[in-house]
């Protein structure tokens, strides 16, 4: 692992008052100016930039005055879940007088508006039809919807094949001729886009001139858990939505589902950081869609009953923990497969499978295995029928999607679908074509990465001074953001001396350090260390790359370091 600074520009932005390090750290995560710095809810780009938006707000006034039967078609991760919850939510606020919600089983019909899902979604008796984090792709799917008659509104962020589907009216900032300047919305997030400009249009047509305006802003801890939980770039604008979701939990305002989650893991509202989203709500939401059914997710973020909320979480507690059990089994076989392969004989791009692997959890296997051997993985697990249903996850500066996309051309029928994003990809193909497949991949990873690519690098915001080491400094990094992909928390590192350790846990080690001169004293700790290497008495001083942090006990807050890389020194 190479620890490398991370890059400013050349010229220093002025940020108002803020702290020289807060300065240094924002312009290096590409902020270059104040307003920048504005994460109030008027500073969102306008949703009239979107393509497609006022062909989805026809669909949909016409849905609300004739009073349609509306049902939503999501997808069965948190942010399909929570983009299922918004829209079922944010419909039912601005009026609509039948709204209901239908997920695809992962395990009996995949992912998307496949035409196997439109049967079922036709015994609900719809009239209008609308994708949320799903569609794009659903060229057959929604050519059925609409043989049935049905209207079809596709609301998605995934990038679009070489066809798209003939819908009534998509909406996706990834699409052909799409203006949107921010391609990061996850699904949940334009859902949410499509209902502030369904509020609009209302408002327009006078809904509103004897009752309240609907506040739609009370869906934004959703926006915000889904949002992160999807691994979307936080750029500015999803930068505001998060913030302004993490304020409403932070209010004690979040929906009693969220509450509850947070609840059964023993996390604080009002502490509460992007970062618990993304490692704490949003795995245990996503248990249900890994392991069982997503349906359960949805209605415990749906529900207003708290005591039904702690109930539904509880149970979600409960996938998750089975689900760590099945990832920590798969990781150890992903490992035995791997063992004996030298690393310079291992595969640019690493393709893995077992017939016992189970489907939900193939795409953590593949983000675990990635962080280990620094390159792109795609686990695979057994769809039936001889088919192999694989996830994969990328390193930086390699496409995923559009890697899959170039193997797909070059070698015709290998892969039966394939669908993603650059850092996330999933694609289904005959049991037969794997090793070819694989090949093939790791053919297109080595055309693309070199291999020193392939060693990791950890980003280092600098070094911090003895007497950076304080409360202060702490809180308001944990504040400055929200952080997330590419607006990474930031990350130091230094050389201290080792005066304490201790393994916590199974695989985790606490540490007492001084800083390099001595003069201070700080508790530290080290998430999944290697028991080959750690504990050792003999090992005296080490390097570290670490994120400031607090840690409360008993109601007291001391500075903690979080540390990403520790090595001996």
């Amino acid at each position: 692992m190479r620890i490398e600074p991370r890059l400013l520009p050349d010229t220093l932005p002025f940020l108002g008052d803020l702290p020289p390090l807060l300065t240094r750290l924002y312009a290096a995560r590409g902020v270059l100016n104040e307003a920048e710095l504005d994460k109030s809810l008027k500073r969102l780009i306008p949703f009239e930039q979107l393509k497609g938006i006022n062909a989805a707000v026809d669909l949909l006034v016409t849905a609300l005055e004739q009073r349609q039967r509306i049902l939503i078609v999501g997808d069965f991760d948190a942010d399909g879940a929570t983009a299922s919850t918004v829209g079922v939510l944010g419909l039912r606020l601005l009026g609509a007088a039948h709204v209901d919600y239908l997920v695809p089983n992962r395990f009996e019909y995949g992912y998307g508006l496949t035409p196997e899902i439109v049967e079922v979604a036709l015994t609900r008796t719809p009239q209008l039809l609308i994708t949320v984090d799903n569609g794009i792709s659903s060229v057959e799917g929604v050519a059925a919807a609409k043989k049935a008659g049905l209207k079809v509104l596709v609301t998605d962020h995934h990038l679009p094949g070489d066809e798209l589907p003939l819908a009534d009216a998509i909406v996706n900032p990834n699409q052909p001729g799409c203006e949107f300047p921010s391609k990061a919305l996850a699904g949940v997030g334009v859902i949410f886009y499509v209902l502030m400009a369904l509020r609009a249009r209302l408002r327009s047509l006078g809904w509103y001139e004897s009752k309240p305006q609907p506040n739609i802003g009370e869906l934004l801890d959703l926006v915000a858990l889904g949002s992160v939980a999807d691994v979307v770039p936080l750029d500015a604008n999803n930068r505001i939505l998060v913030h302004q979701g993490l304020e409403r939990i932070r209010a004690g305002r979040a929906r009693p589902g969220i509450k509850a989650i947070l609840e059964v893991a023993k996390r604080e509202p009002a502490r509460i950081t992007s970062t618990d989203l993304g490692f704490i709500v949003g795995p245990r939401l996503n248990a249900a869609g890994r392991l069982d059914d997503m349906s359960l997710g949805i209605e415990c973020l749906l529900t207003e009953d708290a005591g039904l909320a702690r109930e539904m979480a509880g149970q979600l507690d409960g996938m998750n923990q089975d689900r760590k059990s099945i990832e920590q089994g798969m990781q150890r076989e992903a490992l035995a497969q791997l063992k004996d392969l030298p690393v310079e004989s291992m595969p640019f791009g690493l393709c893995l499978f077992d017939p016992e692997w189970h489907q939900g959890v193939i795409g953590i296997l593949a983000s675990r295995m990635k962080e280990r051997y620094f390159r792109p993985t795609i686990a695979f697990a057994d769809a039936g029928d001889g088919m192999l249903k694989g996830s994969g996850r990328s390193v930086q500066g390699f496409h995923i999607r559009d890697a899959l996309s170039v193997v797909a051309a070059q070698h015709p029928n290998l892969i039966s679908k394939y669908g993603g994003h650059a850092m996330a990809a999933g694609l289904t193909l005959p049991e037969a074509n794997f090793p070819l497949f694989a090949e093939a991949f790791d053919v297109e990873v080595r055309r693309q990465l070199r291999e020193e690519d392939l060693t990791g690098r950890l980003l280092s915001d600098g070094t911090l001074a003895v007497e950076e080491f304080h409360l202060e400094l702490a809180r308001a990094l944990r504040h400055a953001g929200p952080w997330g992909q590419h607006f990474p928390e930031p990350l130091f590192h230094g050389v201290f001396q080792l005066v304490e350790q201790r393994v916590v846990g199974e695989r985790h080690l606490k540490v007492v350090l001084k800083s390099e001169c001595g003069s201070v004293k700080l508790d530290g700790i080290a998430f999944g260390i290697d028991r080959d290497i750690w504990p050792n008495p003999t090992i005296k001083w080490v390097e570290l790359a670490y994120k400031l942090d607090l840690n409360e006990f008993r109601g007291n807050e001391t500075v903690q370091l979080m540390i990403a890389h520790i090595e001996p020194r």
